[in-house]
């Protein structure tokens, strides 16, 4: 090799800095296959710009090479809180890459140190050869490199970051940012710092006493003050956060100074690479020849065809199921359909897994077919060796992964890590909650216009259905594979919808990360008292048994209770009670309107029917059917939370749902009492109070409600004083809950005759109240009349969060279904605004917890309320963390308040 003559000047870019800012300042960008390619175009037009402005003759691209480096083990909470990247930057990682080689520019990384790092130490090797350095970065925490020889330039405004600039920023040059930025800390990248010392106080403190250490030393002799305090305090902090802003220049370097040699791109190469992802205008801005098709192709057509569903191939080897993988390198994205056994309710035992890398390039993997072993057909592959070919893959940060409830096949895949991941069911959720249902067939057909061959066409349906296990895989392969390749088309249809209707962040930041959340959850389960779950049910079947014969006592006869035919006899026949309708089946309508109807006007029958009714159906559900949910091996209930399932954005708990235990009886608060905390432990009740009357104040903008929640005042005896005129000294319990049920039957659009039955008074005098309430607060009626018309208009209204809520039959012309959309359109806002208040809630949670109560678990989420199960001698701690968490997951004009409780059991904490 010549020896070099020239003085090495190397430019340095800040390669991840480019990355997000690309990222963010371009509008969605897929290229032919789907893939996003936004920032990978962003990234190769800046540094096309940037390699025509900066001549060296040494160049590198620097990039971080995980979120994890050895700062994390100085200092754990460090960048902890940072949210992970979006996922449709993610695959635009190794491209960008890409990119970067395709313009001749090493592109350089390093395990467990950061890009500054590394940058920090390219510099102080071009100094030391004698050269010099020029960081091509607006990064601040880079700004403590310059010095002689060591220049930075800002890539957007094209200026030099020099002393002055550095001065005015901070107040200190280079040579003392370090300090400075220890005393302020970095609340972006989580270092501490010293509470209360801004950059000004910092620049002070420098000027006057010097280094860190120096001004340390100085603090005990300093002005009494919260200056000095803070100082004393949090002296060892700042040392660490010292640590932690200091660049190291003596990081290894990947690829030596002299191969960092610049060198003009290969024409072709580059010219290549932007063809592959569509970028025309940079190819005709550079003045590269395009790339010709492959003339040995015959000639494409003027519109593409689409590509069709199938056929697809069964792989049944580990080879095959590697190469198969490999293809997602290009593709960036992996489709993943879990199969699971039909023959089990609830079961998460798949017996194949659907793949999809590419629109029509998807596969089969059978895992679990009987039928196929019993005839001696090809082998199939070991559930453990697909993991194990798996595990790279679904880790992998450069392959998104894909799938149609994302939770669900965690379950399948045996709560494999997963990362990252995009959920269809719940991006079609966070645009089109209220609209449809969000099954893989009904979002196919609605946004690919193809029908899904279901499953059950596959394996029959009642007497005929058969177990898909025991089916051979020819036979379900191309369903399960055609799902996998609807799933992987169904994101590129859906994702650039939701920054189009404004649900990416209710996605990406909210729903999407719920899902790990309502994982564990599940994992995790609650426990129960079997023997008290026995004792209940034997204890309800005793009063069931008396309050039957005193049902059959006000009847004059003998009849079973649970008949609703002898019910309907009894009530309209024999004691000839008004409002008998026979149904179409020539019995009585017995429901629980019919029922709340006659006990309303005073029929005794009536009401000890509803209460019987009620006892039996805590039994049948709960008392006895709990039992038999509960996991042998654990004796934990594990309940599955619906995400896309309501038309407000609450989630629902299914199989079994704990959701709908009455909370305010006696018989519910016995069901409550079976549910435990383990040995040592106890429960946590987190419960947001009143937080759809909060919300009201919030989005109606109403002065006196909101005062009053600012002065934690009694809302129902505050609304009572002002709507009944009595003075507040003088409310009596019966006049507050007349304003209680008034406070939250106008959240539902209670109407006069509703309240009347709620307060057993008359209809005339129910609309007194409900006028005299809009009276006093007019901006209620304002909020319900614009809420009507926007739902009228746009066929949706949004919470304060964002969240679309579809109102079916807001047009209706049957006045009475009309009328019932309308009271949904008020109603959602508040009631799915309290859904993703505590949906933020339970985001934040894991982070909040993580370092002091690793050990507590959250376990069930009942509308308002979040239950967690943690030692005996954390659960102060625990619930006063929970309560701040909670009360800071969404900023209103309002406070939200969290009332916690603690005990062994369910009932105890609540």
């Amino acid at each position: 090799m010549a020896e070099r003559t020239d003085p090495v000047h190397l430019v340095l870019i800040d390669g991840s800095g480019f990355i997000f800012r690309a990222f963010h300042a371009l509008p969605p960008m897929t290229d032919a296959e789907g893939t996003p390619v936004n920032a990978v175009f962003g990234f190769a037009n800046m540094l096309s710009r940037l390699l025509r402005a900066h001549k060296g003759t040494h160049l590198a691209v620097i990039f971080d090479a995980g979120r994890e480096t050895f700062r994390n083990r100085l200092f754990p909470a460090y960048k902890a809180q940072r949210p992970p990247p979006p996922d449709e930057l993610v695959p635009q990682f190794a491209l960008v890459r890409e990119a970067a080689q395709a313009f001749g520019a090493p592109a350089i990384e390093l395990a467990d140190w950061e890009a500054d790092d590394l940058i920090a130490s390219y510099a102080r090797a071009a100094v030391a050869a004698g050269g010099t350095a020029n960081i091509i970065s607006s990064d601040k925490d880079l700004m403590q490199l310059i010095r002689p020889g060591v220049t930075m330039q800002d890539p957007i405004r094209e200026t030099e970051i020099g002393l002055e600039a550095v001065m005015q920023k901070f107040g200190v040059g280079p040579d003392r940012l370090i300090d400075a930025q220890a005393l302020i800390g970095d609340p972006v990248d989580n270092v501490p710092g010293v509470p209360g010392i801004g950059p000004k106080t910092a620049a002070q403190l420098i000027l006057e006493f010097g280094d860190l250490e120096a001004i340390l030393a100085a603090a005990p002799a300093m002005k009494p003050g919260k200056r000095r305090d803070m100082l004393m305090q949090h002296a060892e902090q700042a040392r660490m956060s010292r640590r932690l802003v200091t660049l190291r220049d003596d990081a290894p370097l990947p690829l030596p100074l002299d191969a960092l040699a610049v060198r003009a791109p290969d024409p072709a190469t580059l010219a290549g690479f932007l063809g592959r992802y569509g970028f025309r205008s940079l190819i005709s801005r550079l003045n590269l020849v395009a790339p010709q098709p492959d003339l040995s192709d015959p000639p494409a057509e003027t519109a593409s065809p689409p590509v069709p569903f199938g056929p697809y191939a069964i792989i049944t080897e580990a080879a095959g199921l590697g190469a198969f993988l490999d293809e997602s390198r290009r593709s960036c994205q992996l489709a993943l359909v879990p199969i699971v056994t039909d023959d089990a309710a609830g079961s998460f035992l798949p017996i194949g897994l659907g793949l999809a890398v590419a629109p029509g390039r998807a596969a089969y993997v059978p895992l679990r077919h009987a039928g196929d072993l019993d005839r001696g057909a090809p082998a199939q592959l070991d559930p453990a060796r697909v993991a194990e070919c798996l595990g790279p893959w679904l880790t992998d940060p450069a392959i998104l992964k894909l799938a149609h409830d994302f939770k669900h096949a965690r379950h399948c895949l045996a709560g494999a890590a997963i990362h990252p991941q995009d959920d269809v069911m719940l991006m079609a959720y966070a645009i089109e909650t209220g609209l449809h249902g969000f099954d893989l067939d009904g979002l196919t057909e609605r946004h690919l216009g193809h029908a899904l061959t279901r499953l059950d066409t596959v394996s029959g349906i009642g007497r005929n259905r058969v177990a898909l296990a025991t089916l051979p895989a020819d036979r379900v392969a191309q369903v399960a594979a055609a799902r996998a390749d609807a799933v992987l088309r169904l994101r590129a249809r859906l994702h650039p919808m939701l920054r189009q209707q404004r649900g990416l962040c209710l996605y990406e930041q909210v729903d999407r990360r719920l899902s790990d959340v309502l994982f564990a959850m599940e994992q995790a389960g609650i426990r129960i008292d079997a023997g008290e779950l026995q004792a209940i049910s034997t204890e309800f079947a005793a009063r069931m048994q008396i309050m039957a014969a005193d049902i059959h006592r006000l009847a004059g006869t003998d009849f079973n209770v649970a008949s609703p035919k002898q019910l309907g006899d009894i009530l309209f026949d024999t004691l000839n009670l008004p409002g008998g309708r026979r149904m179409k089946t020539g019995a009585y309508g017995t429901d629980a309107q019919v029922l709340q109807t006659l006990a309303d006007d005073g029929h005794e029958i009536a009401a000890r029917v509803l209460e019987w009714r009620q006892l039996a159906k805590l039994k049948s559900t709960y008392a006895d059917a709990l039992v038999k949910e509960a996991n042998p091996r654990t004796g934990r209930i594990h309940t599955r939370f619906a995400m896309a399932a309501t038309a407000t954005g609450r989630l629902s708990s299914v199989d079994p749902n704990l959701q709908n235990i009455p909370i305010r009886n006696q018989e519910g608060g016995r069901i409550r009492a079976a549910f435990c905390a383990a040995e040592g432990h106890v429960l946590v009740s987190a419960d947001y109070s009143q937080i759809e009357l909060r919300l009201l104040a919030h989005v109606a903008d109403l002065p006196g409600l909101r005062e009053s929640f600012r002065n934690h005042e009694d809302i129902h005896a505050r609304t009572a004083s002002e709507v009944f005129g009595v003075p507040l000294r003088d409310i009596d319990p019966a006049t507050r809950r007349r304003a209680k049920a008034i406070n939250f039957g106008i959240i539902y659009g209670i109407s006069a005759f509703g309240l009347a039955r709620q307060l057993s008074i008359g209809p005339a005098e129910a609309k007194t109240y409900i006028d005299a309430y809009f009276q006093r607060y007019p901006g209620i009626r304002d909020y319900m009349e614009a809420t009507k018309r926007q739902a009228r208009e746009q066929g949706f209204v949004l919470t304060p969060f964002g969240r679309r809520c579809h109102i079916s039959g807001i047009a209706d012309k049957n006045p009475a279904r009309r009328a019932y959309a309308e009271r949904q359109a008020i109603n959602a806002p508040l009631q799915g605004g309290a859904a993703d208040i505590v949906k933020r809630a339970m985001v934040h949670l894991p982070a909040a917890l993580a370092d002091q109560h690793r050990d507590a678990r959250l376990l069930l989420q009942v509308h308002d309320e979040l239950l967690f199960e943690t030692l005996a001698d954390t659960a102060q701690a625990l619930a006063r963390v929970v309560t701040t968490t909670m009360e800071s997951a969404a900023e209103l004009s309002v406070p939200l308040v969290v009332e916690t409780g603690i005990g062994r059991t369910w009932a105890d904490a609540h």
